[in-house]
């Protein structure tokens, strides 16, 4: 099969032949049809989500299920699946207590080699998917069978994106109707906070970025106001466009301390801020202690966007059929899986919202 393989730091993928490893009794095998590019498999590659080369990237996908192991149930050859980055077991204590999106076995299923190079040196998976790859082979808890006609490239983008960013306006901020919200960082998890955000029922939501195509995606998607951070400080424009009180809940989407730190300051007495980019695990988070304790400021971070992805997927592609969630536009091209390098470019450069690779596709 057909991978793309991360072999060092911030050097190019290599699109090359890999040979699968014999499926477990607990491993389902699934042809990937659409894999998302997300800004995570930009920071695997520039070192700020640790993973040593060599392996397979990606982790936001889509495919039909082509074989299950012995000890597999509740999945059938011929099944629709999105990936799951985070497995949901069902059995740790984080899965029985309504937060599988901390799931106990979130490193392990990362573990096993999953598919060797020419030279016989292993790969293990990204997030245990690996989803830039014709096929993947991963432990069933990682995925979650939907019955949908969505089209695969939409599909894709709810194993991450969509989850992540919908989720943390709805399961972690819990954005309440009439609430003024503020989003740092309007790629494509940006946008679905901004999508979750109008779900919600925010009666204002303000987009910030300095790239004029996403502020303009963020528009169509539901803000209702933009700001671009290099007219001026962000925090003194979020005080005049609120009547000087701040944002009931203010989201940084892009795994940058200082703008934590920004959004925070956008943020009223008494409102919550969202962090919901990653930043280099050896970073710190600076937020000033009055503003925390004397205002009531909240300050929460978000994994997977706190969803339980067996209830949420599906609430999803319902939001999506129904016409309340916008996925569509959110795919800004389909490529190929040997534009995969290209694909990590555009994002880099802030000309895409998501690109789609299409592994069967040439």
């Amino acid at each position: 099969m057909r991978a793309a393989v991360f072999t060092e730091l911030n050097g190019p993928l290599s699109v090359e032949d890999v040979t699968p490893t014999e499926p477990g009794p607990r491993d389902v095998v699934v042809r990937v049809t659409a894999s998302g590019i997300c800004h995570s498999d930009l920071s695997v590659i520039n070192g700020t989500l640790p993973m040593p080369p060599p392996a397979i990237l990606g982790h936001e996908g889509t495919g039909i299920v082509e074989e299950v192991g012995a000890e597999v149930s509740g999945l059938q050859k011929g099944d629709r699946v999105i990936g799951s980055f985070i497995p949901a077991c069902g059995v740790c204590w984080f899965c029985k207590n309504g937060q599988s999106n901390l799931c106990e076995n979130t490193y392990t299923v990362m573990a096993n080699p999953r598919a060797t190079r020419a030279d016989g040196t292993p790969l293990p998976t990204m997030t245990g998917l690996g989803t830039f790859s014709e096929q993947m082979i991963c432990d069933a808890m990682s995925l979650v069978k939907v019955e949908t006609d969505l089209p695969d490239e939409q599909l894709a983008l709810i194993g991450c994106g969509v989850t992540t960013g919908v989720g943390s306006a709805l399961n972690t901020a819990k954005v309440v109707p009439g609430s003024t919200v503020v989003v740092i960082g309007c790629g494509g998890v940006g946008q679905a906070v901004i999508q979750g955000a109008n779900i919600a029922g925010a009666a204002r939501i303000i987009a910030v970025d300095p790239v004029p195509l996403k502020r303009d995606m963020a528009l169509k998607l539901g803000a209702t106001d933009t700001i671009d951070p290099g007219e001026g400080d962000v925090p003194t424009q979020v005080l005049e466009l609120t009547s000087g009180r701040g944002a009931d809940y203010a989201f940084e989407v892009i795994g940058n301390p200082d703008l934590i730190t920004q959004a925070f300051n956008c943020t009223r007495a008494g409102g919550t801020t969202v962090a919901v980019g990653v930043p280099r695990s050896d970073a710190n988070v600076t937020i000033p202690s009055f503003p925390l304790i004397l205002q009531e400021k909240r300050l929460l971070g978000t994994v997977y966007g706190s969803a339980q992805v067996r209830r949420d997927f599906p609430r999803l592609i319902g939001l999506v059929e129904t016409g309340k969630l916008d996925l569509g536009d959110m795919v800004s091209r389909t490529i190929t899986l040997e534009e995969v390098n290209e694909g990590l470019r555009a994002m880099q450069d802030g000309e895409v919202i998501r690109s789609v690779i299409q592994p069967h596709q040439h």
